[in-house]
């Protein structure tokens, strides 16, 4: 479901330090009265800080971040997105949308930011649709988005976001047609914990059969 109450922009900031970026945070929400969204520590003892508002006081909580990893050399990746996609906005807050298309898109990233910074471009340029965005949590640090669309439109959106990530572009993969019962656990999310078995019409199954120790 999309979110209500949409921010004019978001900025994340990931730090190599969680130290620097707690004291980060502190200094953000004091420069400027912006919504601190999330923060946090991620894999592999990094922080994340997600911060929204009107663009001018995420421009200046933004600024304050980023003088404060570049003082002591712990700023990692930075994105300020002051006209950020509504689809975008809602899906880095937690929203899912169906996989209603018949290509899939996978992108992967090695900063939080990347991945905003790729995907934000390839909707913009793009009709494709972001079924989900994963920032760093049982990620080792990475970021992934998958993103629904036909497959040249898919393609193009993979190529937009290899050009934005640059070095930061871990990896990618295209599915011109994803399969039905993939589709529907991807719905569901990309976390192997939370994922429910599924078997298929037609899956083979072992014979049943009796171990020594029933006996």
């Amino acid at each position: 479901m999309p979110h209500k109450k949409r921010h004019a922009a978001l900025a994340l900031l990931e730090f190599d330090s969680i130290a620097s970026g707690v004291l980060a945070s502190d200094l953000m929400v004091k420069r400027a009265p912006i919504a601190l969204l999330r923060c946090g520590t991620i894999h592999p003892g990094r922080f994340l800080v997600l911060v929204g508002g009107s663009v001018a006081s995420t421009e200046e909580a933004y600024d304050a971040g980023v003088e404060r990893g570049q003082a002591d050399g712990t700023l990692q990746d930075t994105i300020l997105l002051s006209d950020i996609h509504p689809t975008l906005h809602d899906a880095v807050l937690g929203s899912r949308q169906e996989l209603t298309a018949e290509a899939l898109a996978v992108v992967e990233t090695s900063t939080s930011p990347a991945l905003l910074r790729a995907v934000d471009a390839a909707v913009k340029s793009t009709p494709v649709e972001i079924g989900e965005v994963r920032l760093a949590d049982d990620l080792g640090g990475r970021a992934i988005a998958l993103l629904s669309g036909d497959v040249a439109d898919a393609t193009t959106a993979l190529e937009i976001c290899a050009e934005r990530a640059g070095s930061q572009l871990v990896g990618s993969s295209l599915l011109p047609r994803l399969d039905t019962d993939l589709r529907l656990l991807l719905e569901q999310g990309t976390r192997f914990e939370n994922c429910a078995p599924h078997e298929p019409a037609g899956a083979e199954h072992l014979e049943e059969v009796t171990c020594s120790w029933d006996e």
